[in-house]
């Protein structure tokens, strides 16, 4: 129904933004990430995502693409309702996640509010199993000519922008032309989810 808002920030809130379009304001329940992009007086462009409940229309924002595509992976899992995205979305940003994922760590996630061992470990599993069913072939991704050749490195990070939701196409060109030696899993995915942003 709505696919972004684009207008002047009017309120600012802990976990709430208000969003001033042509004298209407549509509140938006955000990330703690996304309310420190925001400053009130101020134009933004917010991406959001209109969640349907019996009782209530419930209106998300985010302050970029790639944690709107988050959010939908997360709420896509058993156990995982919009608040509790949200909380993620708070501790950690997508591309913290994408390596969370990619190495099975559970201590990001674990530091996000209303998240237990049991449903980090879902979600874990869950994401990581997302990209062994999606279309994307991860060892094609590895021997791209786009990607270097530096090791593993390239091929986890590759795997994590895939668990974002990037094609094979938009990968290689983001790291096409990087030398990656000597980087970490986290700085390539920093790099390329730039450079994906411009």
């Amino acid at each position: 129904m709505f696919s972004y808002l684009n207008g002047t920030v009017a309120e600012l809130e802990p976990n709430l933004v208000v969003v001033d379009v042509g004298g209407v304001g549509f509140a938006c329940n955000v990330s703690l990430r996304t309310v420190s992009q925001l400053k009130v007086g101020l134009s933004a462009k917010i991406y959001t995502h209109l969640n349907v409940r019996e009782d209530a229309l419930e209106l998300y924002g985010f302050f970029d693409k790639e944690e709107l595509l988050t959010f939908r992976l997360l709420t896509s899992i058993s156990g995982v309702g919009p608040k509790v995205a949200l909380s993620i979305l708070s501790a950690v940003t997508p591309g913290e996640l994408a390596v969370a994922v990619t190495t099975g760590d559970d201590k990001p996630i674990l530091a996000a509010s209303g998240v237990g061992k049991k449903l980090a470990g879902r979600i874990l599993l869950e994401l990581k199993d997302k990209i062994a069913k999606s279309s994307i072939d991860i060892g094609e991704i590895q021997s791209s000519a786009y990607i270097p050749q530096s090791g593993g490195a390239n091929g986890e990070a590759a795997e994590a922008l895939a668990a974002l939701g990037y094609g094979k196409d938009e990968i290689g060109a983001a790291l096409r032309g990087v030398d990656t030696d000597g980087m970490s899993v986290e700085d390539i995915i920093k790099l390329a989810l730039a450079r994906l942003m411009r």
